[in-house]
Order: structure tokens, then sequence, then C-alpha cells
């Protein structure tokens, strides 16, 4: 893989990182808060805990528009402010609201990331590493989860009742830094071309990124696979029927695993399960741990193994697990008996739809309308992450909760929508490795000749 290639490729991915970072160090917030405000089922979480994700879900849905207009690289680089400004905000918040509308602010800069790192990302590499490449971004993003658990675990007890504000405001050291870095890497070639009809702009870039005769056939292709007459073209429409139901089911099933119910509500789910505060957030270190080693094995298999293998793998983990942490609490298991198959959960989420789904999403719509697909794709993840994360204070909550007494049916409810998923997957879901993004789109959304050939 080219060293220079992989450079730019980590640091678009960094978005990752604020992401991961910024999604769940929340957790270790949430009981702090919700005691300082007193905060009721209801708008604990709508305000505190689910607010970031409808930023995300505004985010991701609108994210392609600055994507297309300014380019994947000042996309990129105002969601480092985005998540510098919220860092702050978050930290210094003197009332709920306040504290909602900051963390609605850094929500934004994580939806707008999911849809402009991945994008970036697939087109500045080839078909041979785009998989271990754009898989970059969901490493920096357990990587950005497990930081937040060790911050949030070394922040407990450092300033009293301000904790939860060193833990959020710490961010902002490393969307400082991610802001400076991104200001170096180049405009993505193919948006050179197709947006903004700058041809030697993209044949730099892509020179820079390969070599002058490569560069060349490269450009020659990506200009082939824009026909001139489609520019108008809408992505709701018939030709692109196949990647919208496929960037909809992963993004579905994504969040129907209840990856973001354990990650949010890892330690209030720990301690419902007997374990004391501090060692409830010490044992959200395990869960980060885990995530990090799994999801390392799954960026070296993406490539070589294919997406749909991994879906399956993960599909048959997620099933088993999630049945197991349903009957630990169901049978009152011991709370390490619980946490093993938490991190079987964890492992299988990894290695499965967290390796997947911003590569799949990444490359199934052409050229000319991926950032809207990507949009597309993302927007749904993020909708459903919002409408979990806002519920789950209502079923989980252990004074008011409809299973206040005990969780076990909301992990196999998560273990059916994964027998549902592995179907997805089996029957669905085409393999896409290996093939060029140009290729990919002739296949998936093939124009009205093709399809009479």
């Amino acid at each position: 893989m080219d060293k220079r290639i992989f450079r730019i490729s980590l640091t678009a991915a960094l978005a990752g990182f604020l992401f991961g970072f910024d999604t769940v160090v929340i957790s270790g917030a949430n009981l702090p808060i919700k005691e300082l405000w007193n905060t009721s089922p209801w708008f604990h979480g709508t305000f505190i805990m689910s607010m970031a994700l409808w930023g995300t879900v505004a985010g991701s849905l609108f994210g392609g528009i600055p994507c297309d207009l300014f380019g994947r690289k000042k996309t990129l680089f105002w969601i480092g402010v985005l998540y510098f400004v919220s860092a702050m905000g978050s930290a210094l918040a003197v009332d709920p609201y306040m504290f909602s509308f900051f963390r609605f602010v850094g929500g934004i800069g994580v939806g707008a990331s999911s849809v402009a790192a991945p994008i970036y990302v697939s087109e500045i590499s080839s078909s041979k590493n785009r998989g271990q490449l754009v898989a970059l971004y969901q490493f920096n993003i357990v990587f950005g989860i497990f930081i937040a658990f060790i911050s949030n675990y070394l922040l407990k007890g450092f300033d009293g009742a301000s904790d939860w504000r060193w833990m959020l405001g710490v961010e902002a050291i490393p969307a400082l830094i991610y802001t400076i870095l991104v200001l170096k890497i180049p405009n993505s070639p193919r948006w050179l071309v197709i947006k903004k009809k700058d041809d030697a702009g993209a044949l730099k870039v892509l020179e820079y990124l390969s070599n002058k005769e490569h560069a060349q056939v490269k450009l020659e292709e990506i200009k082939n696979s824009f026909n001139a007459s489609d520019k108008k073209e809408k992505l709701f429409t018939s030709k692109y029927k196949k990647p919208l139901i496929l960037a909809f089911l992963l993004a579905f099933f994504n969040q129907l695993s209840g990856i973001n119910f354990v990650l949010y509500y890892a330690p209030e789910i720990l301690e419902r399960a007997g374990l004391a505060a501090r060692e409830s957030l010490f044992s959200s270190i395990s869960i980060g741990i885990v995530n990090l080693i799994f999801t390392l094995i799954g960026i070296r298999l993406i490539d070589k193994m294919g997406r749909r293998e991994l879906m399956k793998i993960g599909s048959v983990g997620y099933i088993i697990s999630l049945t197991m942490v349903g009957w630990c609490f169901y049978s009152g298991a011991s709370s390490n008996v619980l946490l093993v198959f938490i991190l079987i959960f964890i492992a299988s989420h990894a290695i499965g739809q967290g390796a997947v789904i911003w590569v799949f999403i990444s490359e199934i719509f052409p050229n000319k309308v991926r950032a809207f697909g990507q949009a597309w794709g993302t927007g749904t993840h993020w909708v459903f992450a919002a409408l979990i994360t806002l519920l789950t204070p209502i079923f989980l909550d252990a004074n008011d909760g409809i299973f206040k007494d005990n969780p076990w049916p909301i992990f196999l409810f998560f273990a059916f929508m994964m027998i549902l998923q592995l179907l997805f997957v089996l029957f669905m879901m085409p393999e896409t490795k290996g093939i060029s993004l140009e290729e990919l789109g002739k296949k998936l959304s093939p124009d009205k000749n093709s399809r009479k050939k």
C-alpha cells in the first residue's frame, strides 16, 4: 500500500476518532447530569442523551450538500471546527438547554463526517485497498470510543461534581489538531472532475497519488463514468433503487443490533447487573479494547474475505451473544458472565457491521450521486440511532422504565432483528470487494441502454 495514500486516508479518517469520542463520552456524563439537573426519563432521553444524535441526523442527511458544493476537504475542515465548538460549549453549559444545543452542534459534525470521510477516502484509494483504507474511518471511531472510555475512567474523581465537564471538554484538544491536519490533504480527484470540471487539478492530484501514466488512464475512466446528460439526475429514481435499498437495510440493521444502546448506556447496563459505578466505568474500558482489537481484524480481512463474509460472521455472533445477554439478565447470572457475552457482542459488531458499513455504503452509489447516496445511508443509520437512544430511558430507567425490574426482553428483540439481518446478507447483499467504483456504479445502477443489452 502506498504510504502517501495511507497517510492522506488516515488524516481524513481521523474525523472518525472525534466521531467515536464524541458519541460515547456522554456515557460517563449520563448519570451525573441526570442527578445534577434532576431530569425525567423523557427529558433525559430527548435533551441529554439523544440530542447529539438528532444533530447527527441533520449532519448526515444534509452532509452531501457541502460535500458536493465545497468539496470533501473543506467539509472535513469545518467538521473539525464543529467538534471543537461542541466540546467547549458542552463542558461550560450552565443548564440542560445550553448543553443540548452544543451537543446538537457536535452531532452535526459527527453526521457530516460519516458522509464526507468515507466518500473522500473511497475516492482517493484503489479497488485493491479501498476496503482497508475506508475501514480506517471505523478503526478511528472505535479508537475514539476506547480513548473516551479511558478518559472517563481517569477523570472520575478528578474534580468532584464537575468531572463530567472535563470528560466532555477534553475533546477540544484532538478536534483542534485534526482541523489543522486536514488542511494539508488534497481535494478528491473525482470531485474536481465531476463537480468543478477541473481536469487539470484532478490530474495533478492523481499524479501525486500514483504516477503520470496511471493518472491519465484513471482520469479518463472517471470522465467516462460521468454522462453529461445525467447532470441533473436525482437520487430517488428507479435507476438507483437497488443501492438505495441496500444502503437503507444495512444502516437499519446496524442500529437494530443494539450497538449504540450498549455503547451509550454501558455503565448503566453494567450497574444494573451489579457492578459499582467506578467498576462499571472500568469494565467499559474492556468493551473499548475488544472493539479495537476486532475492528483491526475486520480491517485486515475486509479486502481478503470480502464484505459479505464478514457480515455473515458478525450476524451469527450477534444472534448468539444477544440471546445470551438476555438470558443472563433473565436468570440473574453473575455480572462477569454478562460482561463476557457483551464483549462477544462487541466483537461480532466490530468484525462485521463495524468494519463493513462505511465501506459498503461509500462504494455502491455511482460517482455523480455518491455524496447524496452516502447521506441517505448514513441518515438512515443516525435516525434509528437517535430513536433508540431517545427511547432507551423509557425502557431501561431503574425507577420508571418499562423493564425497570429486568431488561432481558430488550436484548431478545435485538437478537431477533439480527436473524433478519442474516437473511438480508444471505439473499440480498452483493459482494463489492476488488471492483472499481466506476464498475460498481454500472453493475448496481445500470443505465437504460445497458439494461436493454
